[in-house]
């Protein structure tokens, strides 16, 4: 290492430290001047110290005096994922990404919030903002002694709950962008900490973006029309980037627009403009690879690899802590011309900026070094009260809830006795399950528990059993000691393999919906399967990257064959124990006790019954896997139908990471609540005890059936009727919905409009007999608007707590550019004028007052067609249209999406004086149609020849004669791409 490059203030000692902190606030005092980010508090004089170590200096001079020691080759290095030393310089190793979306994840032990969508549910955003600065202090405490763990968060995820069978609906906040951004900003300010120049951590928000389906998401395109781009994906990064704690964004590994997010224009024409802080662009794991691979959007990965640095990939996350293949892939690039050093420059100068503000090259200033803290009482608290208030009370009939103190209980269901985690879930620290709050909360005596699932007995042809071998070994968590990779962990083998005997071992056979079974050996232990094919009881949960302890029964010559899931291999028994392999055994299944036979032994003699039901998140809906159905699995329908038959005072506690459609009517009283960490169970307790008055708002529409969802893959929210916003169906539950032990009053709603915005102010009082939280919620809707608008919209909210008799006033301040809807015609925001009602309420639907404002702005014009043309994505409606990539990297054209023709329309055409032609850029074969008002086809172009790729783009011209206002109707015949349709004079 060069003497230059020596830090000299790392010999102080803390006392020293200290001292020059209070020298420097004496010099600042006497009117040191500061530079425009906020001057440390310490001052070092070495003219050996280089510029870049000078804390003295701005960050962004610090950058570029490192930037130019750095040599290309160290350059390119730090463009990988894990970027290594430079010892020359004194320059440590980094990594961009951990994990943290409510704990930090992957890395062993650590205190567990709820699951996001839970944190979604409480929407408190002080309270999520907590979270945020709890996870970020135990990253600090856990970095203090593994270094493994870092400090650049890829957290949290802004993906709106456009649709809920998407398999990651655990991840996002809601599927409203405002409330999603108030409650990502809350958690990224709480990650980066207070300190104007210091961040304790530095946030990554995923996945950008249109991201909502699971099932082939490397190649999917979602077709996102310029009105549901503004108005609905872009605004909840667009709302958290510019509140200024994040430090960059994660594209997702899906293209939009035919485009992969990896390539995306929108990164620069969007993101980058919202703020003045430098974004590291992180990709997502083994994207820049899918580009060329599994994408082909690019021919070579050089090509590829240039055009995401282009388009402002910053760090790429590829083949895991080997940098070799992108470090020769840059090289590559910049040997063909595809890059220069420059544009290296500018994507190492992102990352530089992002480790300066993490205080990496300020280790005695840095004023979160000391900051960490672990499982504390504190944390502890904070997580039994995110899981309070994320618990959701969906119906209360009669008032069965809250429970009387000495009601005789009967727990049962799957989740009853089950504190699940998920693939983003840390290990746990403490456990508390719902069998577990209420014995704590009721007394054992007073609850007596089944779990409800099928005890069975699987027999071979030769009349032996299965059975699970004693075995001597300690117990071992999945994940405990920490991973930089889960997915590379693999599973037991220091346990025997399973064998056959004359009796066999009883297992616990859970169906968790379409015939994916898991078996548990009486030892709590599941039946899993390790990279030597062997079939042990030796894992603590299901979980992995593949799940490895989920089955299937096949009917198969009187019996059934038992496929593995993780390898689709069926079960067989060898000489060395049950093994996977490509023929299998056939078993009888010898049901010993059914699951709904223990639950109505225990429902019929207590007072009241509560089912756990709910979803385990590492099965039947989870990354890489989307659901199929709303519906409950069909196992739990058994036992609740069971419970509700043997006793009618049924409470239905949901435990889930999205929203089922169940029989809500036949049932007393439901609710819901996310995965909810290490406290759930004590949470749902107190909840259910009335210690706790439930306050959770659902952050999604629970939908009534399938049938009223769009498909998967419809990202049209606006075309499709999809979320709370254009739904004009009956939910099940309403977004927004949540009931409380107590009952609230509302009244004196005024609004005023001021410049720039609307001041909305009412009161709220508590009419209950008890302290409790409401959750005021305020949304508006256009009256008359000339284009459709949504339902109604959120606009602001606010969770207080009242005691009863108190009342409070709430104000809201709302911009008026909340009101503004995207104008396609004229490709800006737009204030329409016109009334607009605004609604106040307990929930979406549950409105409680409203009234009507003119806040002004302009009315609805025509569209300028002689001056813009007709951008072909630019349309009012469409039928049968896919968006896609007008070139590889820029623009958008039209296609038809899965049929051989499609149709546009173009509202309120101003074609002045009159034209005579029209003319359109075209490629591929077919022919686009042109009509006026619904009339008949004036003008046909036609590609008559295939163009010689999709990008390969020839004006074809036509005679057409129109003056003044019309609606215009284009339909495309064929495979044709539409870019742009100009009407020449």
């Amino acid at each position: 290492m060069e003497k230059s490059a020596v830090f000299r203030p790392c010999t102080l000692t803390p006392g020293r430290v200290r001292l020059s902190i209070e020298a420097l606030r004496k010099r600042r005092a006497a009117a040191v001047p500061l530079h425009s980010q906020g001057e440390p508090l310490v001052t070092v004089d070495s003219p050996s110290t280089p510029p870049f170590r000078d804390p003295r200096l701005p960050f962004a001079k610090r950058v570029e005096d490192l930037l130019a020691r750095l040599t290309r080759a160290e350059k390119i290095s730090f463009l990988h994922q894990f970027a290594p030393a430079v010892e020359r310089l004194g320059i440590a190793a980094w990594r961009t990404g951990q994990e943290a979306l409510h704990g930090v994840a992957w890395m062993g032990p650590a205190t567990v919030f709820p699951q996001a969508v839970g944190l979604g549910a409480t929407w408190n955003p002080d309270l999520v903002r907590r979270v945020g600065e709890a996870v970020s202090r135990e990253i600090r405490a856990m970095r203090a002694r593994d270094e493994r763990v870092g400090l650049n968060v890829w957290a949290p995820t802004v993906n709106l709950l456009r649709h809920p069978l998407w398999g990651r609906n655990e991840e996002g906040y809601a599927e409203d962008p405002k409330l999603t951004s108030v409650i990502a900003t809350a958690y990224t300010r709480g990650l980066r900490g207070d300190h104007p120049l210091y961040w304790r951590t530095a946030p990554v928000l995923k996945h950008w973006l249109a991201h909502n389906n699971e099932r082939d998401r490397d190649t999917s395109s979602s077709s996102v029309r310029p009105r549901v781009l503004h108005e609905y994906d872009l605004r909840a990064f667009r709302d958290t980037v510019g509140a200024g704690a994040v430090a960059g964004v994660m594209p997702a590994y899906n293209l939009v627009n035919g485009r992969p997010n990896h390539v995306s224009p929108y990164l620069r024409e969007h993101l980058r403009t919202w703020t003045d802080e430098e974004l590291l662009v992180c990709s997502d794991a083994g994207a820049p690879s899918n580009l060329v691979d599994t994408e082909h959007y690019f021919d070579t990965h050089e090509e590829a690899t240039a055009a995401a640095l282009l388009a402002g990939v910053d760090s790429f996350t590829d083949h895991g802590t080997d940098g070799t293949l992108i470090t020769a892939r840059v090289e590559g690039a910049l040997a063909q011309g595809l890059l220069t050093e420059a544009d290296i420059d500018t994507a190492v100068r992102r990352q530089l900026s992002v480790r300066f503000r993490l205080g990496e090259f300020d280790p005695l200033l840095d004023p979160h070094a000391g900051t960490g803290a672990f499982d504390t009482p504190a944390h502890r608290a904070l997580a039994r009260e995110a899981a309070e208030q994320a618990v959701v009370l969906l119906k209360n009939d009669a008032d069965l809830l809250p429970l009387a103190p000495d009601t005789r209980l009967a727990v049962v269901g799957l989740l009853a006795d089950e504190c699940k985690l998920d693939w983003y879930s840390g290990s746990l620290l403490h456990r508390s399950t719902p069998l577990d709050g209420l014995y704590e909360r009721f007394g054992a005596q007073r609850v007596q528990f089944a779990e409800g699932v099928d005890r069975i007995r699987l027999r071979t042809a030769a009349g032996a059993f299965l059975a699970v071998p004693v075995a001597d070994a300690p117990d071992e968590a999945r994940g405990a000691e920490g991973a930089l990779d889960p997915a590379l962990l693999s599973g037991r083998t220091d346990l025997p393999p399973l064998t056959t005997d004359a009796t066999g071992t009883e297992f616990a056979l859970a169906d968790w919906g379409e015939g994916v079974l898991t078996l548990r050996a009486p030892d709590g232990r599941y039946l899993s399967v390790a990279e030597d094919g062997c079939v042990r009881a030796s894992a603590d949960q299901p979980g992995g990257w593949v799940v490895q302890e989920t089955f299937r029964l096949e009917p198969h010559d009187g019996g059934h064959l038992l496929r593995h899931l993780g390898t689709g291999r069926h079960l067989r028994v060898a000489a060395d124990g049950v093994r996977v392999a490509d023929a299998g055994d056939v078993f009888q299944v010898v049901t010993v006790e059914r699951g709904e036979d223990a639950v109505a032994r225990v429902a019929g003699a207590a007072d009241v019954v509560v089912v756990v039901a709910g979803n385990d998140p590492h099965i039947n809906g989870r990354e890489t896997e989307d659901r199929t159905t709303l519906l409950l699995p069909e196992h739990q329908q058994r036992l609740l139908r069971a419970a509700r038959a043997a006793n009618p005072r049924t409470v239905l506690a949901l435990v889930s990471a999205y929203p089922y459609a169940v029989d809500a009517a036949s049932l007393p009283a439901v609710l819901w609540t996310a995965h909810g960490g290490q406290a759930a169970g004590t949470a749902l307790a107190r909840v259910l005890a009335g210690d706790v008055s439930p306050a959770g708002r659902l952050p999604q529409t629970w939908y009534a059936d399938d049938a009223d969802l769009p498909g998967l893959l419809d990202y049209d929210v606006i075309g499709g009727r999809q979320t709370y916003l254009y739904f004009d169906g009956s939910p099940l539950f309403p977004f927004g919905h949540g009931l409380s032990y107590a009952s609230f009053a509302y009244d004196g709603l005024t609004a005023r409009v001021r410049a720039g915005s609307v001041l909305v102010s009412c009161t709220v009082g508590n009419t209950g007999d008890r302290p409790a939280d409401e959750v005021v919620q305020l949304y508006g809707r256009a009256v008359d608007p000339s284009v459709p608008r949504p339902r109604r919209e959120l606009l602001a909210h606010r969770r207080l707590t009242l005691a009863p008799g108190e009342t409070a006033e709430v104000a809201f301040d709302v911009p008026l550019s909340a009101l503004e809807f995207w104008d396609v015609a004229h490709g800006v925001r737009r204030l329409e004028d016109g009334p607009y009602e605004l609604l106040v309420g307990a929930s979406s639907e549950d409105v409680r007052l409203r009234t009507t404002v003119r806040p002004g702005g302009r009315p609805a014009t025509v569209r300028p067609v002689l001056e813009r043309g007709l951008p072909a994505a630019d349309f009012d409606e469409q039928s049968g249209v896919a968006i896609v990539d007008w070139t590889r990297t820029a623009g958008d054209a039209v296609t038809p999406a899965h049929e051989r023709s499609a149709e546009l329309l173009y509202r309120a055409c101003d074609f002045g004086a009159g034209v005579t032609e029209v003319t359109a850029e075209l490629a591929g074969e077919g022919t686009l149609e042109l009509s006026l008002d619904g009339g008949p086809v004036l003008a046909a172009l036609t590609l008559d020849t295939p163009t010689a790729g999709p990008y390969a783009y020839t004006a074809r011209t036509a005679g057409l004669v129109a003056a003044g206002v019309h609606d215009v109707r284009l339909a495309l015949r064929g495979p044709l791409r539409l870019a742009h349709v100009g009407f020449p004079g």
